[in-house]
């Protein structure tokens, strides 16, 4: 059954975003605004603007595939995967995704997880309950920030680590960065590592990436939103996925 592209984004709390498809009516539910970021924390946090996505949003014409960006979440995708799918046999789906391109199978590991899709005929809305995480994201994204700590790609971490100085240091999901010299919530605590002569200098590097913990209470999705990394760990994860959907792509097609 073909969707009508009447297409508003509906928010859970505090910014978690899903798009609604629906043959009779489209809403909009204002509900409290995101947190701000490490980037934006001297600023006031604002409310999406009431608009909905014009066929200017579409980025692909395929049906079933149709790929839209969130309005307020710059490099958050939402792409339209008909079905089966790893939420529905019968029923589409929206693989949630860092990647503006569809993913090249439904349960591809690169999907950060999925929202039904509304249907014709059907008065649910999906909401944060209705998110399902993809377990085979997980460790590619432990994969990336372990990495990228190794490599040194992330500025905000290294000076994290200059002024903790010693000790274990927390790698916080940007979407809730916790006040100063606090702990934050353990859903938004992706790992832990070890922080050793920090005060040595900035030609040191003072993180032990060998030491990463992942957290095991960490989510991919919460009231405050889905993973968002900082700049250099963002960078980093997606150039894994981005490899990692060209092998899947290659595989699908032998």
């Amino acid at each position: 059954m073909k969707l009508k592209t009447n297409v508003f984004r509906l928010l859970g709390k505090q910014g978690t975003g899903a798009l609604i498809l629906s043959s009779r009516r489209a809403r909009f539910r204002q509900l409290p605004p995101s947190l701000p970021t490490l980037a934006s924390r001297e600023q006031p946090a604002s409310f999406p603007s009431f608009r909905h996505f014009s066929s200017t949003h579409v980025l692909s014409d395929e049906p079933f595939q149709t790929t839209f960006e969130d309005p307020s979440r710059k490099g958050l995708f939402y792409h339209l995967v008909p079905p089966p799918t790893p939420l529905s046999n019968t029923h589409p789906v929206f693989a949630l995704s860092l990647l503006p391109d569809p993913p090249p199978l439904s349960k591809s590991c690169t999907v950060l997880g999925w929202l039904p899709a509304e249907t014709p005929g059907d008065d649910h809305e999906a909401g944060l309950n209705d998110f399902v995480e993809n377990a085979r994201f997980l460790p590619l994204l432990h994969e990336a920030i372990s990495n990228g700590l190794a490599e040194a790609v992330d500025d905000i971490q290294a000076a994290g680590a200059l002024q903790l100085g010693e000790g274990w240091m927390h790698i916080h999901d940007d979407r809730n960065i916790p006040p100063l010299n606090r702990i934050g919530d353990p859903d938004d605590i992706l790992a832990s590592v070890r922080v050793q002569d920090g005060k040595a200098g900035l030609f040191s590097d003072p993180i032990l990436a060998e030491t990463y913990q992942a957290m095991p209470s960490y989510r991919v999705c919460t009231a405050h939103g889905v993973t968002q990394l900082t700049e250099g760990l963002a960078s980093k994860l997606r150039g894994l996925l981005e490899a990692r959907a060209r092998e899947e792509g290659r595989r699908a097609n032998t």
